[in-house]
């Protein structure tokens, strides 16, 4: 296998990241499609209830991912720490670690679903018109989960060892294999929202194999390492966990605020505006991970440069890839909010029928949403910097406030304001206030420095 020619302490900041960057955004964009062909193909093969359905699972698929994203986070930073101090056989045991204690959690955590499906599924405000097609969905995605949580990490642990392309086909190939599986399930075989889940549980199988291929036969420096049962071993594999959780801690309440923004907006939606309310947002649900994606494609390639060149205090180096990521993110954030607002109805048309009482539900707040896409991607980008010279604190700080603090208020009071459509205004409000703390913290710790 031909690897990637990578150097983080020497090579031209704008040369790495680029590296890093493409076939990571080409990996996460192709990925992402996962979710917005199983909408796409579910709400013209199934139709709005059936979109609304899996729109009322999907905060476990993202809470799923945010366990993921955690280990992998935390394992990344620390293992690039270790490489960059020559201490590969440390990095190789925290890698093991993350892989087997994340995959078990999961594992433990889909069995207690599937043990009671239905009062889960009431938990993410599903309704009793809505509770077949749900739990048809649950049945057949949830037992992929744990594949799911070890592929994230896999991915991160190829890209730090030196092959960014392998892992971008660790997205890529599996979202294409999801895509024409979802196609043939839904329509050819008439298996509805059955056959999207299994699309996706397929695939996400599929991408964990090829993450096991990687390790077992082209791995460059890092690999796994024999696991040891003894209690000293044990202590020091809690004390390992306990650390990596800690740094990837706010990548996972990334994740938790988007299924905290879906599942709060599932209960107002279905309250204001019903089921076809739900079927409205969702269509904002699927492309808000699109945009996330995007900015974590950003935060994860700029993840590797800033941890290696801050553990040898490389500063100017921490820096220059610093703002290189932001002037990423605007423009990227930019460009997805303008295409998104300016083609609403090609986007919500790739959804829904235009004769669905949703699709002009949606058509009459998307373009409110899809605002908050550019904060979404610069406040994810900034949070990522924290997160990867180990200030785990403000990173959790700020991704708790534009998830949880900030959006659940607003949910509740601007439809009170506003009426039914000043729910779509609640995402856009909380990550633009998200953003303004994040700059206005910057300029206060840069006058103050002895207070950052």
């Amino acid at each position: 296998m031909q690897r990637d020619s990578i150097d983080f302490k020497n090579e031209k900041i704008s040369v790495l990241f680029s590296k890093i960057f493409i076939p990571t955004l080409l990996g996460m964009f192709l990925s992402s499609t996962i979710n917005v062909a199983d909408g796409i193909f579910v709400g013209k093969g199934a139709g709005a209830d059936a979109l609304a359905a899996v729109n009322i699972v999907a905060p476990f698929f993202m809470i799923t991912i945010g366990l993921g994203l955690m280990f992998a986070s935390g394992v990344s930073v620390v293992a690039s720490i270790h490489l960059s101090k020559g201490k590969t056989k440390a990095a190789n045991i925290n890698m093991t670690q993350a892989f087997t204690v994340s995959f078990l959690l999961m594992l433990i955590v889909s069995v207690v679903v599937l043990i009671t499906p239905q009062s889960f599924a009431r938990l993410l405000g599903c309704s009793d018109k809505l509770m077949p097609l749900v739990l048809d969905y649950m049945y057949l995605i949830v037992p992929s989960f744990p594949f799911l949580v070890a592929l994230t990490i896999g991915m991160f642990v190829i890209r730090i060892d030196g092959s960014p392309t392998y892992s971008m086909l660790c997205e890529a190939v599996p979202a294409v294999i999801n895509i024409v599986l979802d196609y043939v399930f839904v329509f050819p075989c008439r298996m509805g929202i059955k056959g999207a889940a299994l699309a996706t549980a397929i695939a996400q199988v599929i991408g964990f194999v090829m993450v096991c291929v990687y390790m077992a036969g082209f791995h460059k420096t890092l690999s796994f390492y024999k696991p040891k049962f003894s209690p000293t071993a044990l202590k020091l594999t809690a004390r390992n966990i306990g650390y990596m959780v800690r740094l990837g801690l706010s990548s996972m309440i990334s994740e938790v605020a988007i299924s905290c923004i879906m599942i709060t907006g599932n209960f107002v939606f279905i309250k204001y505006l019903h089921e076809e309310g739900v079927a409205a947002f969702s269509v904002a649900c699927y492309c808000m991970p699109l945009a996330f994606m995007i900015a974590n494609a950003i935060g994860q390639s700029a993840q590797p440069i800033i941890s290696f060149n801050y553990a040898v205090s490389q500063t100017q180096r921490v820096r220059k890839a610093a703002r290189l990521s932001l002037l990423t993110a605007m423009a990227s954030g930019f460009i997805v909010s303008f295409i998104c607002i300016v083609f609403s109805k090609t986007v919500i048309g790739l959804f829904l029928s235009q004769t669905d009482k949703a699709y002009m539900l949606a058509t009459a707040g998307y373009p409110y949403f899809a605002v908050s896409f550019l904060f979404m991607t610069l406040n994810i980008t900034a949070i990522g910097y924290f997160q990867s010279i180990e200030n785990f604190k403000r990173s959790i700080l700020y991704m708790s406030l534009r998830g949880f603090i900030f959006v659940i208020p607003y949910f509740i009071v601007l439809p009170i304001v506003f009426g039914a459509t000043g729910l779509w205004f609640a995402v856009p409000l909380s990550e633009i206030l998200t953003f303004l703390t994040i700059s206005i913290m910057y300029l206060f710790n840069r006058s103050h420095p002895q207070n950052s």
